[in-house]
């Protein structure tokens, strides 16, 4: 069924509807590639592997012009594989679905299955080092593999949150900047009878932008059921900070996240610091450095990574990649770089590493 859907959503790609006062337009982004990594469950592995540089997302989005400034707004995105064709999320607008209202004097409200303040205020702020060094490896994953996080595809994949997890049930404010200063808020309703906090979630963000400069802080709170009736449910909790810089054909960014699980105590940081230079129009390199550490329930494991992306743009859409990633962790610990989402995948070893070519569009 899933494939299904993905045929029928590309047959009608090349649609755009535009009323007065109004407008729909579908979009998408797709990357795919060929990686070598070095020891994944014990073994060497050369796999075709998509959604790495960047996830691959087919979207609807539309607005109408109320008035006075005013627009109704919509979107529905899907995340896909571009090997099998497949869905990523179990529903098929599962990485993004809502509506809500946007005005330039009062702000942005949406209502749905959208992205919190780990993702709004660090990542889409451009304050998160992992969108200019590499995409889904250069994102925090590492060897805390006791970490477990619910719904989670390893239980400690992506845990920064900063590659972009939605919130279902949501209701989500974004304020209009003042000064350069902006601010958010988000609650997620757990929706279980006679307990109004249950399996809900919450996000904040702050946002300082001017110019080259930018800082962004946030806060996100995510309640999961116990694994059978009755246990006591999960809290996930997370916060983080970071910054950018542009200068000249540079940019670099910088940020602290950190992950705790409340119910086991299980607690994690990852402290990155990356660049992006601009070398000519078509040519770009990206350089980044992380650090992670994890608590006693985490054995205090601790890794460093290394991240390197030379890309080259074909075009205005696509570009072509080479990529390098390497991580090496404490002795007695498995190494784990993000995007590696088969639960077994960690090495076997305290080093891993991953080269990787790839081919990125957009339409």
């Amino acid at each position: 069924m899933k494939k299904r859907y993905a045929v029928v959503l590309f047959a009608v790609l090349p649609i755009h509807c535009a009323f007065a006062q109004s407008n729909v337009t579908m979009y998408g982004l797709i990357d795919a590639g060929v990686s070598y990594i070095s020891n994944e469950g014990g073994h060497s592995v050369a796999k075709f592997d998509d959604g790495i540089y960047a996830p691959n997302l087919f979207g609807i989005q539309g607005a109408e012009d109320l008035g006075g400034g005013t627009k109704a707004i919509f979107k529905l995105e899907d995340q896909f594989q571009v090997g099998t064709g497949a869905t990523v999320q179990p529903a098929l607008f599962g990485r993004n679905a809502y509506v809500g209202l946007d005005d330039p004097r009062f702000g942005k409200l949406t209502l749905g299955n959208v992205y919190e303040f780990m993702f709004t205020s660090l990542t889409e702020a451009q304050n998160t080092p992992g969108l200019i060094s590499g995409g889904l490896y250069s994102f925090a994953a590492g060897p805390f593999q006791k970490l477990g996080i619910p719904q989670n595809p390893t239980g400690w994949f992506g845990w920064a949150r900063t590659n972009g997890i939605p919130i279902n049930n949501a209701v989500k404010y974004q304020s209009p900047k003042i000064a350069g200063l902006s601010f958010g808020a988000l609650y997620s309703f757990g929706g279980v009878a006679g307990s109004f906090g249950s399996n809900s979630g919450m996000s904040f963000g702050l946002n300082y932008d001017h110019g080259p400069f930018g800082l962004g802080a946030a806060y996100t709170e995510q309640k999961y059921p116990g694994a059978v009736s009755g246990s006591p449910q999960i809290a996930i909790r997370n916060w983080g900070v970071g910054a950018h810089y542009a200068l000249g054909p540079t940019l670099t960014s910088a940020n602290l996240v950190t992950v705790r699980n409340e119910l086991t105590g299980a607690y994690a940081y990852a402290g990155q610091l990356a660049t992006n230079w601009q070398i000519t129009p078509a040519f770009s390199l990206g350089l980044s450095y992380m650090y992670m550490k994890g608590n006693e329930a985490l054995d205090d494991n601790h890794a460093n990574q290394l991240n390197a992306i030379l890309s080259y743009s074909l075009s205005k859409r696509t570009m072509v990649y080479a990529e390098g990633v390497y991580q090496r962790a404490n002795s007695g610990a498995q190494a784990d770089i993000n995007g590696i989402l088969n639960p077994g995948g960690s090495s076997s070893s305290a080093s891993q590493a991953i080269a990787r070519v790839g081919l990125r569009t957009t339409f």
